[in-house]
């Protein structure tokens, strides 16, 4: 008699198995959806039997299957039960676990907290407009709460030298960049007093937060916690690309006073604004290298990714607000005129029509086509419109800044970004200089320009 494979474990076979494990009891579970975003992890929810057998919603994070640290996974878990009883509003864990069948990754299950975390909704939502008055505070409180919890069951998280860390992770990518030479050095030579090592969340900012109408409901997305100086975690929420385009300085929404305000109000301390620049300032630094981090994981090779490859694109934003932030981006940098076409044997449509219909056509005939689908595809079509009008401008532009940038570097005795970048490393060029920022300055405001012409006007 001829075998038959036995059916694969799904998703929702793992869940389920694993709930009962942890219930006691079989559940009913629902079909798994996966969230938006989840560049690093995964994000998944289901509704599920709980033990009374009522149906709750729940939500998996896993790390991608073939790609999972067990290792992180288990103190993101330690993390949430910690600071769960120090208070701060999180997730009750119900399971955790290197791997299970169906689930086939280092993963956790908690229950849905209730609340909003996109960012517009909470910065321009009429329903949050009253919430929004008190949220900056809210959130130094809750970052209050963070930095009080006891460390005696969080051994497992290290602690290192911040500017060291990120240094050695930009060196490894060995994609020299001559804005993060500049940031580097500035923070060496500034560097404020070390507070003493508290428990660090690592990416509190909206969109990792939930809030409702009376506050922040749950803080999510423990994966990069770990133990340092606690004001980095308010300086990584002054950070503009938390801002999300909204020009108040805290997430958008608040300004650092009031943020200063409810951590004091947590913690009977006030840290000074000059710790709190140069924790922003380290913050936009290490938003630039991990940027270009999590996009080598596509152009490495590792994991092919839409999401990822657009994030390499984005890095120009980074550098031009790590130059902004310390006062050393140079304005009078005008834009090169475009490059006259040259002659093409091709017929029309050309290249950039091309792109400029495509992208239409998803904005007017497909993308209302998925509306009521799942919100991780109107996600995805949004970054392939980003990237599509990307390639346009950069065709459009021509490659007409070489020239420019050229003469800028060569002013110095540079051949290459690359050189400068090993000049100002070694201290062979000072990072304040007139020319030096002009160059830097021509190059970032160059890529910034085809990623994101809005963001230098931000």
């Amino acid at each position: 008699m001829a075998m038959t494979d036995a059916p694969a474990t799904t998703l929702a076979d793992g869940i389920r198995s694993v709930l009962a494990d942890a219930f006691g009891t079989e559940p009913a579970v629902g079909e798994p959806r996966q969230l938006t975003g989840g560049a690093s992890r995964q994000v998944w929810s289901l509704d599920a039997d709980g033990p009374d057998g009522r149906p709750r919603p729940v939500v998996l994070r896993r790390d991608p299957p073939g790609h999972g640290d067990a290792d992180r996974m288990r103190a993101e878990v330690a993390c949430l039960r910690a600071t769960a009883d120090a208070g701060v509003p999180v997730p009750t864990v119900l399971a955790s676990g290197d791997t299970a069948p169906g689930i086939d990754a280092p993963y956790l299950l908690m229950n849905k907290v209730e609340g909003e975390s996109f960012p517009r909704t909470l910065q321009r939502d009429p329903a949050f407009e009253e919430v929004r008055g008190h949220l900056a505070e809210d959130m130094g409180y809750v970052l209050g709460l963070i930095h009080r919890t006891p460390l005696d069951s969080l051994g497992m998280l290290d602690a290192t030298d911040p500017v060291d860390a990120i240094e050695v992770v930009y060196r490894d990518l060995n994609d020299p960049r001559p804005t993060v030479e500049v940031g580097l050095r500035w923070l060496r030579e500034h560097r404020p007093p070390q507070r003493p090592n508290t428990l660090v969340h690592g990416d509190f900012r909206i969109g990792n937060l939930l809030v409702d109408g009376t506050g922040v409901t749950g803080v999510l997305d423990w994966e990069l916690a770990h133990l340092g100086d606690p004001v980095e975690d308010l300086g990584w929420l002054c950070v503009r690309a938390w801002r999300f385009g909204a020009p108040a300085p805290v997430a958008g929404i608040g300004t650092r006073e009031q943020l200063l305000d409810g951590y004091e109000r947590a913690t009977g301390t006030r840290p000074s604004t000059s710790e709190l620049h140069w924790r922003e300032t380290f913050g936009t630094l290490r938003w630039l290298v991990l940027s270009r981090f999590q996009a080598e994981r596509h152009l490495g090779g590792a994991e092919r990714s839409l999401e990822l490859a657009a994030i390499g694109r984005r890095v120009c934003e980074s550098e031009y607000d790590l130059l902004d932030v310390l006062g050393l981006f140079d304005d009078s940098v005008a834009a090169p005129p475009p490059s006259p076409p040259g002659p093409t044997v091709h017929d029309r449509p050309g290249v950039t029509e091309i792109l400029d219909l495509v992208a239409e056509t998803l904005v007017d005939d497909i993308g209302p086509a998925l509306e009521g689908t799942q919100d991780r595809q109107r996600y995805l079509l949004r970054i392939c419109l980003n990237l599509l009008r990307t390639a346009g401008r950069e065709l459009d532009d021509g490659g007409s800044t070489e020239s420019l940038l050229g003469d800028a570097l060569r002013a110095l005795g540079c051949d290459s970004e690359a050189t400068l970048s090993a000049r100002l490393r070694d201290g062979a060029l000072p990072y304040r200089d007139e020319g030096v920022l002009r160059a830097v300055s021509i190059a970032v405001s160059a890529r910034l320009r085809v990623a994101n012409p809005r963001h230098l006007n931000g």
